[in-house]
Formats: C-alpha cells, structure tokens, sequence
C-alpha cells in the first residue's frame, strides 16, 4: 500500500509493508516536520489579485510554519490555503502593502490589513472549507501589557495615569461612545476640568449649566451666529454694534419706531389744477350736519388732472410708493371711480421741466349711492417716480381715468395717503 499525506501538516504516512529499511529515516523527517509546523517562515505573495500557498507532502515548507510571514505583494490579494483538506492554526503577518484575504474554500474568508498580524485557522472541510479569525471576540483574564494601543487606525497616546481618571465613572457605554470621533487635545479637553459647581463660570473652562438650566458670573458674551432665546432680560445697558433685527421691538412696554412703510397724507387744499386739462378749482362745500367738505371736482366727460408737491424724508428708500385715494360724490349715482397718479423727484439746480413718470390708475371703485359717502379706494399698485431721490422736491400729478370708470357725477377729490418706505432709523 503507498504512502499517503491526508493530514493536517501533510507528513508522510507510511503504507503497510512500505519503506523498508527507511523507516527511520522517514520517521525523523516527519518529526522534523511537526518542529517546522511551529516555526517562524515566510512566503512572497505575487503581486497579483490571487496567490495560493500550498504546503508540501512529506518535505520542508516554509507554508506549514506556524508564523507566517507575507512578503512581496503590491496590490489586495485573495490567498488560497492548500490543500483545502488541511485543518490548521497559523499566525499570519501582513508585510505587503495592501490587504490579504485568506480563503480556502466557499466559506467565510478572513482579511488581514497590511501591517498587521492575525491568528487564523482553517477547518479543512474541502470545497466549503471556512477560514477562522480565532482572536475575535478574545477575552483575555489577568493583566495585560500593551507598548502600544491602537483602536480603529488610531494610536491612544493617553498615558495609564490619563486614562485611569476614568476609574469610577459611571457612564454607560453608550454614554462614553459619545467620544467616538472627538479629535480634542488633551489641553482642550481639560477645559471641562472647572473645579466648580455646575451653573458657575470659570475663567478659560467651559460652561455646564445647572438643574435649572441656569448660568451665573458669565460676562462679555461674544456670539458670531444667531442668538436663539424664548426671552432676553437685560437688566444693564446693552451695546450692539451692528444690525437689530426685530419682528416686534417695544420700550417701556411701548412699540418702537422702526424703518419700514410709512404715510404721508395729502388733502385737496395742498393740491392745485392743471392748467391743462385741469380740474375744477378747490371749492368748499357745506353740508346739513358737521364737516365741510374742501374738494377739487372731477367731470365725468374726461380726464381732468391736478398736481402737488412732497419733500420726502431722507429716510426714503427712493423706491416705489402706492396711493390712495379719499373722495365722495354728491348725488346718488353708483358708478365706479379710477384714480391715477404720477410722479417726478427735482433736484438741486436741475429742470422742472421734466416729464411725470408713468401713470398708475388704481382699481375702479363703485360710489355706495348715498350722497357725499365718505369713499376710500384700493390702494394702487406700484408707482415709480421719476428720477427718485432724497434731498428733492417731488410733483405728482393725479387725474381721473374716465376710460376705467363707470360715474355719471363729478367725482370730489378730497386727499390721498401715499405709501413710502424708509430704510433708516432717521434723516441725519
């Protein structure tokens, strides 16, 4: 019968009536093969994406070491162990540059990182055959001695002493995972060490706010975002260089003042003719009760026009103003009414012969039928004037948009509200 090598360390196994006269020295290579099986060897892996290491029947390999060092390589490689009957320990080490996958057969396969050094064992199941990483999940009693700790990539640089004030806090786990990615230096990290109670602010620590969410001592808050609170008190004067943004600003329990829309009211008596196509001059009306009314009359027939006069604030963000319009008829006609309005701003030493910017007529309202009704109309859309400017003097000019109305009456002007907006808090 020949001899076989269906073994774990592929020794020779002498067949009945074999190697006669060499049995001996048989014997001794086979001894001398389970020394080498716990010895320290190497092997240069091929700087391919497979390599296979096969350990030798019945003679020296290097493969059959218990240590094995990996050499060569030069990009991530699948190893094969073989034959992939062989039940077997190994300490591998990683000495390319690139990752090792150890596999010998279908089953799972261990990967060792370049650098690195596993204990890795294969169960020699043939074609299903799983290869073993026996350190993980190792617990390991007693004292264990560490040159150095790397988790993750990373080297703890911590010393014993460091990591031992540690010792009786009682944080969970997952409470101590919050330092999972922290990149703080230890100096950074002591900044918590206030020797302080909680709610008290130490000179160059950090800040822990007590039961109460409260924080005492704390000065000279400087913020470069936004300051997010239900409610600020205030109890000192407050200095703020910059920009005050309020929805709602009060003082003394009172709404302040701020930039925004503002009004400016003009009556008829402020208001004059055209000397073209005007209208009626500024009449007084009296009444049977109370008021009187100063109106400049429209006519019905066609468009008819007067103009005015404001100085705007400083304030004036120079753009766009709305309007509109105050005015009555007496009758009991039900007809709508359409205003238009223009403007132009005149410098200093500039013309006044200067044309109005475009006419804006405002919806058409219907009069309510009952006799010199106070009536006030939608305000307009948007009006551009003119070469708008602060320091100027503006015209406008308002007109009766016969085309747009429907009122058989003269219709009585008796002022208008113009809608302008500021963007400073004042005129210096």
């Amino acid at each position: 019968m020949a001899s076989t090598y269906v073994n774990d360390l592929r020794l020779e196994e002498i067949g009945t009536g074999e190697a006669s006269g060499t049995w001996g020295t048989k014997t001794n290579v086979n001894l001398e093969l389970i020394g080498e099986a716990f010895s320290y060897g190497s092997e240069a892996i091929a700087d391919a994406s497979t390599h296979t290491i096969t350990i030798a029947d019945g003679e020296s390999d290097q493969a059959r070491s218990l240590y094995l060092k990996c050499t060569g390589g030069g990009q991530a490689c699948t190893v094969t162990l073989a034959p992939n009957t062989v039940s077997k320990v190994w300490l591998i080490e990683n000495a390319t540059s690139a990752t090792l996958t150890f596999s010998q057969g279908t089953g799972a396969n261990v990967a060792v990182a370049a650098g690195e050094v596993k204990m890795i064992a294969t169960d020699g199941l043939g074609s299903g055959a799983v290869v073993y990483d026996l350190l993980t999940d190792v617990n390991l009693a007693g004292t264990t001695a560490l040159a150095t700790l790397n988790l993750g990539g990373t080297t703890v640089t911590s010393t014993a002493a460091e990591l031992n004030i540690l010792d009786g806090v009682t944080s969970t786990a997952a409470e101590l995972n919050i330092l999972d990615g922290v990149t703080a230096t230890a100096a950074e990290l002591n900044y918590n060490d206030t020797g302080a109670a909680v709610g008290t602010v130490v000179a160059s620590k950090t800040v822990t706010a007590d039961a109460n969410k409260d924080v005492a001592s704390l000065r000279n808050l400087t913020l470069t975002g936004e300051l997010d609170a239900a409610t600020l008190d205030i109890s000192g004067n407050a200095d703020i260089d910059g920009t005050l943004e309020a929805d709602v600003l009060t003082v003394d329990g009172v709404a302040a003042k701020v930039a925004g829309l503002e009004t400016i009211y003009v009556p008829a008596t402020a208001m004059y003719p055209n000397t073209t196509s005007g209208c009626a001059d500024i009449a007084q009306v009296e009444l049977s009760n109370g008021p009187e009314l100063k109106c400049l009359d429209f006519d019905p027939s066609s468009d008819e026009n007067a103009q005015f006069t404001v100085c705007f604030p400083k304030s004036w963000n120079e753009g766009t103003i709305t309007f509109q319009a105050f005015w009555t008829v007496t009758g009991t006609d039900t007809g709508t009414v359409a205003w238009g309005l223009s403007g132009v701003s005149i410098a200093d030493d500039a013309s006044v012969n200067t044309a109005f910017g475009t006419n804006v007529v405002a919806t058409a309202k219907a009069f309510s039928g009952t006799s010199n009704d106070m009536t006030v109309s939608a305000a307009s859309s948007a009006v551009t004037v003119a070469s708008a400017a602060v320091d100027t003097q503006t015209y406008f000019q308002i007109m009766r948009d016969v085309s747009a109305d429907s009122q058989a009456g003269d219709a009585r002007l008796l002022g208008i509200k113009l809608f302008f907006t500021t963007d400073a808090k004042n005129d210096a």
